[in-house]
């Protein structure tokens, strides 16, 4: 039988209520530590592959491969995505969070060997791979950073770790513009074998950070209460609640922004950064892009925290604010698809004459546009995470919600990624991206509207998943 957890109601004022804790920014068993150290091992993982992503076909010359490797990816991410919630109740955070970080280096070690190798085989295998050890690893963080917080701050630690997890994509992106600074901007190239050993050495060091996650059990608050207590679970129960998911209205309320989260990065990536600029640029335009997450993801993150009393309406208008901005930037990239939507299409999916940094005439205005796409990321999925960190109580429950939602997200992405394999028209995927988002925003606020409470009454345990209707009285609905 294997140990789970849920989040532990607040203790009574009395002889039995836990001792307070010691306080402190260093205290290594606190939710800050731990969600800390979470954005520690995203920088090192996912973070790094983001920025091997960013680059464009894994940083080939020909998207074909990645195309391929990321299908792949997101395919099997699909299913473990899904599963990696049950993996999570099941294993503990610990272990969920190893087996998914070891299959990052491999990953980037397979575009090493397809430098000297140029065949399909071992990338695309190594992307199936991450693929299930992915969904396994952010099933386990979005349990981390959903019920780990204190209530009324969990916006903030979520925007706390976007940023430590973007700072690998920042730091990422230095590193192709660092070893390829002195390639013939004008000339196609794939990136050095330096670059690709670079992130599996980052990637190495996050799967050794997993080692000092605590067990869930241990986390206390600085007020003294246990963010999680000790229940256990089967994989009998943990298959029927995964079955349960897929009818339960939020999660079909969540369904299209999942589907939209990460279906835009084949464009973004792929369309916009690897077809227009130099090689060089295009890590230096990742440094940017994932910049721009960190400030998107704080100040979304802030204003759900702070910007009303009411919960509700903080939601509400935050859902209105990445609308209005989503739309702004989507109108922006039209604009320049439309500019250079043909010129793309003449040079087999690149420019004739990529566009580098230096070039003060052509290059600022697709650089503000790239950079706005990453700032629109954050925000976006920052809301979506709020908002399902407002659906419920218990770990275990938020663990499959984030498994769900991190599952769709990845079947949406491995669509994106086979549309683009067979070439399907620029201007088609940029109006299909635009049009994912705008259906979600209004599911999203119906979602908001009628399932996130401002009133501290108790939460169903039933709603919540947890069929014992004799456990301990559910925390308040401040934790929504």
């Amino acid at each position: 039988m294997a140990v789970t957890t849920e989040v532990e109601a607040p203790a009574p004022p009395s002889s039995e209520a836990a001792p307070p804790s010691r306080r402190g920014l260093l205290r290594y068993n606190s939710p800050l530590a731990q969600v800390s150290l979470l954005g520690l091992i995203c920088f090192c993982c996912p973070g790094m592959f983001n920025a091997l992503s960013g680059l464009g076909g894994g940083g080939q010359v020909s998207n074909a491969t990645a195309d391929n490797a990321n299908t792949a990816l997101y395919a099997c991410f699909a299913v473990f995505g899904v599963l990696g919630g049950a993996a999570h109740n099941l294993l503990g955070p610990r272990l969920t969070l190893l087996v998914g970080a070891l299959t990052y280096p491999l990953y980037a070690g397979s575009f090493l060997y397809y430098n000297h190798h140029p065949r399909q085989a071992f990338p695309v295998t190594a992307g199936a791979l991450l693929g299930a050890g992915a969904g396994f690893l952010w099933a386990a963080q979005g349990a981390i950073m959903t019920s780990y917080p204190p209530p009324n701050r969990r916006g903030t630690y979520i925007s706390l770790f976007w940023c430590l997890f973007n700072l690998g994509g920042v730091l990422g992106g230095l590193l192709p513009f660092a070893f390829n600074y002195h390639k013939d901007p004008t000339k196609p190239a794939s990136v050095s074998d330096g670059t690709y050993i670079a992130f599996m050495a980052f990637m190495l060091a996050g799967a050794a950070l997993t080692v000092v996650i605590l067990p869930p059990a241990r986390i206390v608050r600085d007020d003294g209460t246990k963010a999680t207590r000790v229940t256990f679970s089967s994989p009998a129960t943990e298959g029927a609640e995964i079955l349960k998911l897929f009818a339960n209205w939020k999660m079909l309320l969540v369904l299209p922004a999942a589907w939209a989260s990460n279906f835009f990065y084949t464009y973004q990536f792929n369309n916009v950064n690897s077809a227009l600029f130099s090689l060089r640029t295009r890590g230096l335009n990742n440094v940017f892009y994932w910049g721009a997450q960190m400030i998107g993801s704080a100040g979304i993150g802030y204003f759900l925290d702070f910007g009303f009393a009411s919960r509700r309406k903080r939601g509400l208008f935050g859902i209105v604010v990445v609308a209005v901005l989503g739309t702004a930037i989507w109108g922006g990239g039209l604009a320049n698809q439309l500019k250079y939507g043909e010129a793309v299409k003449n040079g087999d999916g690149k420019l004739a004459n990529p566009i580098d940094f230096k070039d003060a005439h052509r290059y600022p205005g697709p650089f503000v546009l790239y950079f706005s796409y990453g700032l629109l990321d954050a925000m976006f999925q920052s809301l979506i995470y709020w908002i399902i960190g407002a659906l419920a109580n218990e770990s275990q429950v938020l663990s499959r919600y984030a498994g769900f939602y991190k599952g769709v997200q990845s079947a949406g992405a491995a669509v994106a990624w086979q549309i683009d394999t067979h070439k399907t028209p620029l201007l088609s995927q940029l109006v299909v991206n635009w049009g994912l988002m705008t259906i979600s925003y209004p599911l999203l606020a119906l979602l908001v509207f009628l399932a996130v409470k401002d009133e501290d009454t108790s939460v169903s345990s039933v709603e919540d998943g947890n069929g014992n209707k004799g456990s301990k009285l559910s925390a308040p609905t401040s934790f929504h």
